[in-house]
C-alpha cells in the first residue's frame, strides 16, 4: 500500500465517521424533543436555545483553543535564535507541505513527545518537549515535525475543535434534558411527553454523551494514521517517523503536564499508566491507534 492510497483511505473513512456524527446529533435532538412533548415550534424552539447556548460556549474555545493548550501545557514560545536547528526543520517541511511556518513552542520536560494545534495554516502551534529534541536522531525528529505538519495541513486541528464542540452540544443537550425532566416546576412539561419518547429520551440522555465521545476517540484515531501517512509522504522517509513513534511509546517517563483533556492532541498517548488496546471492544476508548498498528502501516508503504 501506497501512502497515497493510505491517505484517500484515511480521509474517505473520517468523513463517513463526520457523516454519521451529523446524523447523529440530529437523531440525539429529536428524540429530546418528543420526549418533552414539543411540536413544531415548539420543538424547534428548544432545538434552537440548547444549539444557541451552546454555540456561545463553543465560540470563543473556538478562537482561543490554542492559547489554552499552550497555558495548560506550559508551553513556552521560542524565536529562531533559541533553537535554529528546530527551526530550520520546521520551515524546511513546511516549504515542501506549502504551509506557513507555526508558531513554536517548548515544553520543558524530559519525556518525549509533541502535538499541533490551531484553527487553520495561519494560526498553528506546534510544541516540542525537550526530552524529544534531545532523545531522538534528525530524521526521527523530521518524521515527527512532518506528522504534525500534517495534522495542520490536514486540518485536522479544526476538525478535532469542531468535533469536540459537537461533542459538548451532545453533553449539552443531555443535561438540558434532565434538568427539564426533573427539575422542571412545570408539570405539563414533565408529563406531556409520549411516553415512550419519553423512556427512549432517558435511555438517549445517558447514552448519547459516550456514544458521542466513541466517534471523537474514532475519529481522532483515523486522524493519526492519516497523519502519519501525510507526514511519511512529506519526507519521503516512513521509517523515520516509525522509529521515532517506537522510540516515544518505549519511553516510560510520564509528560506532567499532559492530562486526559490533552492526551489526544499528542503523536503519542503521554499518559503512560495507559496500555495499547487489547481487543476491538478496549480499542473503542483509546485515543491513538496501538503503536505497532501504526508502526506496520509506516513500514508496508512503498
Amino acid at each position: 500500500m501506497t501512502a497515497y492510497t493510505q491517505i484517500s483511505a484515511n480521509r474517505f473513512k473520517t468523513w463517513i465517521i463526520m457523516l454519521g456524527f451529523g446524523f447523529f446529533v440530529t437523531f440525539v435532538v429529536y428524540i429530546f424533543t418528543q420526549a418533552l412533548g414539543f411540536e413544531g415550534p415548539s420543538a424547534l424552539g428548544f432545538s434552537g436555545i440548547a444549539l444557541i447556548i451552546a454555540g456561545i460556549m463553543n465560540f470563543v474555545a473556538y478562537y482561543t483553543s490554542d492559547k489554552m493548550v499552550m497555558a495548560v501545557s506550559a508551553a513556552r514560545q521560542i524565536q529562531k535564535k533559541d533553537n535554529p536547528m528546530l527551526f530550520r526543520t520546521v520551515e524546511n517541511l513546511c516549504i515542501a507541505a506549502g504551509l506557513p511556518t507555526p508558531k513554536i513552542y517548548i515544553i520543558d520536560d524530559t519525556a518525549p513527545n509533541a502535538f499541533a494545534t490551531g484553527r487553520d495554516p495561519k494560526h498553528a502551534a506546534i510544541a516540542f518537549t525537550t526530552g524529544i529534541l534531545s532523545k531522538l536522531y534528525r530524521l526521527e525528529l523530521e518524521g515527527v515535525t512532518a506528522h504534525e505538519l500534517s495534522h495542520v495541513g490536514n486540518y485536522d486541528t479544526r476538525l478535532m475543535t469542531i468535533v469536540s464542540i459537537l461533542v459538548g452540544t451532545v453533553a449539552l443537550l443531555a443535561d438540558f434534558f434532565f434538568r427539564l425532566t426533573f427539575y422542571s416546576r412545570r408539570e405539563r412539561d414533565r408529563n406531556s411527553g409520549n411516553g415512550i419518547f419519553l423512556a427512549l429520551g432517558l435511555v438517549m440522555a445517558i447514552l448519547a454523551p459516550i456514544v458521542a465521545m466513541l466517534i471523537q476517540l474514532a475519529i481522532s484515531r483515523k486522524r493519526e494514521f492519516l497523519a502519519d501517512a501525510s507526514g511519511a509522504l512529506l519526507t519521503r522517509n516512513p521509517d523515520g517517523l516509525a522509529d521515532a513513534l517506537l522510540k516515544i511509546a518505549a519511553d516510560k517517563e510520564p509528560l506532567e503536564v499532559a492530562n486526559k483533556a490533552t492526551a489526544h492532541l499528542y503523536i503519542v498517548n503521554p499518559l503512560k499508566n495507559h496500555k495499547d488496546a487489547v481487543g476491538w471492544f478496549a480499542g473503542l476508548f483509546q485515543t491513538h491507534p496501538p503503536i505497532q498498528e501504526r508502526v506496520k502501516a509506516l513500514r508496508a508503504m512503498q
